[in-house]
């Protein structure tokens, strides 16, 4: 893995001079697993380099070009010889522009500053461009990140691309014992840094505790604040090394900005050396120590009243050293694996499954708006498998909420909808998205998920039957989201339709569940109907609808016209309306058998959910066996009829033979809970989506 780092154009990267963001990247790069395929890439003219793998992009200032371009543009021309696989830029947001008509290596860019304070950051436009431009955006803090998502819609504040990555330092050896009575100041000598409030509190503290002595390390040309005192030593700017090492021998160090800073370096490295810290409450210093002291009000008085009280209460003092030494953890070593850790997942497609249980998103028709009338539906059936493999399941009932949200400016409801998803999407962060014909889904929301959460996976489900005649929109309905899912579900074999073999379909069986279909018909001894059969002009419409006709309907004629002596109870035709829910389950049981026969032409394997409520619940069920579904079920399960003739010998052959008729309906029902039920079907369709556990085969897959 070739990795180029860019940095500003005016970090200094020498030993002697090196800024905040060269002493990280250096610190960092000592221990990734990639260290000797990283290129750093700068513009110090200094011969005393932090380390070897630095590459000078120093040129003379053109009239016509700015810096910045100019710069940037030599660097390009490196990489295009190079051709990297990550390229890493370093807190100068305006650079990415230069990058997007170029090459498409993974982007990754750090944010060491406020982003609303620099140039090519400061605009929401700006920060959408970053959002989708980059791979990854790494921020040194909490505050940081806070800041570059002001105003952005939450939906990106938790994506993948989004990263925490604290700065960090070396850890070394501290003897506690060994400390002396030093208090440390380091950075700017500014107003801004507060370095005005904390000399006054100091030569408070100096005068009054003559055993102590306070050292600063840091200069400021452009504003001079000067402290006199014999104890209190000013040593201008110096090495990084050298003020670690006297970090490691002083007892207290101070950070009391007044401005927000992002990070705070200085505060971060004095925790690593076990010093009592104090810092203000200002951006992301909190951040830099694990135990400490945070300011409640940044004023000369109580910083001085902090620095007192840790000199006289030593038990205090000795309790935050001990603390922040034990619990530092911001090192280098830890902070390179971070790194390490994206750059492998950022360049590799294959997401490492290490869990086997998984957040769910289950978007899917649940029909609260038709008050329980379709309660027993196949989503339900799916969520309860999920939920008893141990997985945790949010829902959202897409035509649910299209129905509540349709509105003037939104008059299909399918934006609010797909708003709502990617709202969800963003506080949830499931493992999986599960759609269950949720057509209202569109593409270009799925391809946003897929750019932001990557790591997401994406299945769907279809009940409806396809083909590529009659029911050719319910397959293209299908298919259309074949880009941005991982698999397919449906419950038509694929082989049933050519085009779906370059895609990853497969089959399910229509789920079965033992809280839904519990009725145990065949245990029944007075029936008072013989043969049972419901079809409707549409689950959601719910009633007939006046003029329209299914072909269904002659064979069901045909049928009573052929067997007089057979008492039918069928519903859906002749003016009587379909039932639903638990009116369907009583009206089921009043019967000794069910004909289970789908629309349209027999496909293999095909047969609408109801299949599950007649052969789930234990009744006797007649199949057309074009379905194949003889594959499955074997003639002592299930009775297989080849006409309408043959239909209606069967029919009257297992009228009257009790025994037999319950044994095979009971048969029937006891394979399909064993073998096809909620669970196993949820369980298949995450061992495959997740391609785990594949050595275990299911019921179906033999068939």
């Amino acid at each position: 893995m070739k990795i180029s780092i860019l940095l500003p154009y005016k970090e200094n990267f020498s030993k002697d001079y090196a800024g905040a963001v060269s002493i990280f990247i250096n610190g960092v790069n000592k221990y990734s697993r990639f260290k000797n395929d990283i290129k750093v890439y700068g513009n110090t003219n200094y011969s005393n380099l932090l380390s070897k793998n630095y590459v000078n992009l120093s040129f003379k200032k053109s009239l016509f070009q700015s810096s910045s371009k100019t710069y940037v543009n030599n660097f390009l021309k490196i990489e295009k010889k190079r051709n990297s696989n990550i390229i890493e830029i370093h807190n100068r947001p305006n650079y990415l522009k230069y990058f997007k008509d170029t090459f498409e290596p993974k982007i990754v860019f750090y944010f060491h500053n406020d982003p609303l304070s620099m140039n090519g950051s400061k605009s929401i436009s700006e920060r959408l461009f970053i959002l989708h431009f980059c791979s990854k955006i790494i921020f040194n803090s909490e505050w940081t990140k806070n800041r570059f998502f002001n105003e952005i819609d939450k939906f990106y504040l938790n994506s993948e691309k989004i990263e925490i990555i604290n700065q960090s330092t070396s850890k070394s050896p501290v003897n506690l014992d060994s400390k002396k009575k030093i208090i440390m100041f380091v950075g700017k000598l500014n107003r801004s840094k507060g370095y005005d409030l904390f000399g006054k509190a100091a030569i408070k503290i100096l005068n009054e505790f003559k055993d102590w002595k306070v050292l600063v390390y840091g200069d400021e040309p452009r504003e001079e604040i000067l402290f006199q005192h014999e104890r209190l030593l000013q040593n201008g700017y110096e090495s990084n090394d050298k003020i670690l090492k006297s970090f490691k021998i002083s007892s207290i160090a101070v950070a009391c900005s007044r401005w927000d800073e992002p990070f705070g370096r200085s505060s971060l490295e004095a925790s690593s050396r076990g010093c009592a810290v104090i810092v203000s409450n200002k951006g992301g210093l909190p951040e830099t120590i694990t135990d400490g002291i945070i300011l409640k009000n940044l004023n000369v008085e109580e910083i001085y009243e902090n620095i007192k009280e840790l000199i006289i209460d030593k038990t205090k003092l000795k309790r935050i050293q001990k603390n922040s030494l034990q619990n530092f953890y911001l090192d280098n070593i830890y902070t390179s694996k971070q790194i390490d850790n994206y750059r492998e997942k950022i360049t590799k497609n294959k997401t490492y499954i290490k869990r086997s249980k998984f957040r769910i998103l289950h978007v899917t028709n649940l029909n609260e708006r038709h008050n329980g009338r379709l309660f027993y539906n196949t989503g339900r059936r799916i969520n309860n498998g999920l939920i008893k493999l141990g997985h945790t399941v949010q829902t959202l009932s897409d035509r649910d909420t299209i129905s509540r949200e349709r509105k003037i400016s939104d008059l299909t409801g399918s934006k609010s909808l797909n708003n709502k998803l990617l709202e969800i999407i963003s506080n949830y962060n499931p493992n999986l998205l599960m759609l269950g014909h949720a057509d209202q889904i569109q593409n270009t929301t799925l391809k946003t998920i897929k750019k932001f959460y990557p790591n997401i996976k994406i299945c769907q489900w279809f009940l409806d039957k396809m083909d590529d005649n009659e029911w050719r929109m319910n397959k293209d309905r299908f298919s259309k989201k074949f880009r941005y899912v991982d698999v397919s579900f449906c419950t038509t074999h694929p082989s049933a339709i050519k085009s779906f073999s370059k895609n990853n379909v497969l089959f399910i069986p229509n789920p079965v569940d033992e809280t839904f279909e519990n009725l145990n018909i065949y245990n029944k001894k007075i029936f008072k109907h013989d043969l049972f059969f419901a079809l409707s002009h549409g689950v959601h419409r719910g009633t007939l609808k006046l003029g329209k006709s299914d072909k269904r309907e002659s064979l069901l004629r045909m049928l009573i016209k052929f067997n007089n002596e057979i008492k039918f109870h069928i519903f859906g035709i002749d003016k009587k309306q379909p039932i639903w829910a638990e009116n369907f389950k009583n009206e089921l049981s009043k019967c000794k058998m069910a004909l289970n026969l789908s629309q349209g032409a027999s496909l293999k394997f095909y047969s609408s959910d109801r299949i599950a409520q007649l052969v789930g619940n234990g009744i006797l069920t007649f199949v057309d066996i074009k379905t194949k579904l003889n594959k499955i079920f074997s003639n002592n399960e299930i009775i297989f009829y080849k006409n309408i003739k043959d239909l209606s010998l069967k029919i009257n052959r297992y009228k009257n033979d009790d025994k037999l008729r319950n044994l095979i309906a009971k048969k029937g029902m006891k394979k399909y809970h064993k073998h096809m039920n909620s669970k196993i079907v949820s369980e298949y369709m995450i061992n495959k989506v997740f391609d785990i556990n594949r050595k275990k085969r299911f019921f179906w897959e033999y068939k």
